[in-house]
């Protein structure tokens, strides 16, 4: 809601969707970014999916920002595998949230 308030244009697709609805989805809607709550643990699976599919497609300049329960053990992983933000529930700041994907968008359309 946040980032409607802030004049961004949000697609929300639900939850549960596999790797290749997420992708599809961002193809269809020509989204500037790709943005996942992931708190099944599943996270490296559906990330590095999601990154294969993307790249398969010559997606893979759009970023993806992830938020849920993620081990600090696999931050380094997410980030090697190109993935732009990680959130935990200890980053809260919903204003600073809106500027780093507002930052993101820029960066990867500069």
């Amino acid at each position: 809601m946040r980032a409607k308030e802030a004049g961004l244009d949000v697609v929300y697709q639900g939850i549960r969707l596999t790797p290749e609805q997420i992708v599809n989805s961002a193809l269809e809607e020509s989204v500037h970014i790709i943005g996942l709550s992931i708190l099944s643990g599943s996270h490296l699976k559906i990330l590095s999916d999601i990154t294969t599919l993307l790249r398969e497609k010559q997606l893979s300049e759009i970023p993806i920002i992830v938020g849920g329960i993620i081990p600090e053990r696999d931050l380094h992983k997410l980030h090697k595998m190109g993935i732009k933000k990680v959130y935990t529930p200890k980053d809260f700041d919903l204003n600073e949230i809106i500027m780093d994907i507002s930052n993101l968008v820029k960066e990867a359309n500069a």
